[in-house]
């Protein structure tokens, strides 16, 4: 090769127009399967802004052309809980100005909280399909996309439960606080859950049906419409079941408790041995994901 040579160059991908083979084929040249997952991480750090963006785009595409837009799911809630709290509080003889902000508050952390996360993150990738296809983002990024729009979902629903609080001048104090740690441990649950699920369902077309399925059932175990109080001495079973833990870590200090250390310790273990098992995941499945959407 003589001097005046030009160097050797990577080849260009162009990400429009490349198949999904080709497309796998140069990412495969990379590096090991947890170099390339790791740099996956690393660009969608860099580029959490258009998560961001992307995550309140899909807000504005799902009510674009209503009045109230995402407001009408805090309408929903108001109604439900308005209903529900006078019927169970009848049925379980409660004290509806103690039962009422208990049931708003884990009505609206289940539901558009844990609940929530759980099933969207198990379409995180199928709903971004021609996304993936069609450009060389990192997949990450959509796991971040999730993460942002229950965020924002959540933000307009809490106000049903601040609306009972004032109704009933029941304020949880300082002890608030301790909340902001426990929905940080959220979002890293959500993003692991997008990066497990959002793989698994990618493979496996069954499995979002299965886990809408399950997590009716734990609706009913874990103690969102009734609460831990009532199973009197056979309370503390309610610590093998992980999304008892993962609730009351948010629920306890926005009704003025302080998480027990039995529950910290359950929801901060039960966090990463799922946060590792979604990481193994996604290093052994990530250059195949674009051919399972």
């Amino acid at each position: 090769m003589s001097a005046l040579s030009p160097a050797p160059t990577e080849p260009h991908v162009d990400s429009l127009s490349t198949p999904a083979s080709d497309l796998m084929k140069f990412d495969q040249r990379r590096g090991s399967p947890a170099a390339r997952a790791w740099n996956d991480f690393c660009e969608t750090r860099q580029l959490w802004r258009l998560g961001v963006m992307l995550g309140w785009l899909d807000i504005k595409l799902r009510y674009r052309g209503s009045a109230l837009g995402p407001f009408w799911l805090t309408i929903t809630s108001v109604l439900m809980v308005a209903s529900m709290g006078v019927l169970y509080g009848r049925l379980f003889h409660q004290d509806l100005k103690v039962y009422l902000p208990f049931l708003a508050l884990s009505l609206t952390l289940w539901q558009t909280g844990l609940a929530s996360l759980v099933q969207e993150s198990c379409t995180s990738f199928l709903d971004a399909d021609s996304m993936i296809r069609s450009s060389r983002l990192p997949l990450l990024l959509q796991a971040v996309r999730v993460v942002v729009r229950n965020a924002i979902v959540f933000g307009h629903n809490i106000i049903v439960p601040i609306g009972v609080f004032a109704l009933y001048h029941v304020w949880p104090g300082a002890s608030a606080l301790l909340a902001i740690p426990s929905l940080l441990l959220w979002g890293i649950d959500g993003f692991a859950a997008s990066m497990l699920l959002g793989a698994l369902c990618a493979r496996f077309r069954d499995i979002p049906p299965i886990v809408g399925a399950l997590m009716q059932i734990v609706f009913y175990v874990t103690p969102v419409i009734w609460q831990p109080e009532q199973l009197a001495g056979k309370a503390r079973f309610l610590l093998y079941n992980p999304f008892y833990a993962l609730l009351e870590i948010v629920r306890a200090p926005l009704l003025g408790h302080v998480p027990s250390a039995g529950v910290w310790g359950v929801a901060v273990g039960t966090s990463a041995v799922f946060c590792a098992l979604a990481v193994w995941v996604f290093v052994r499945v990530r250059a195949r994901l674009v051919f399972w959407i």
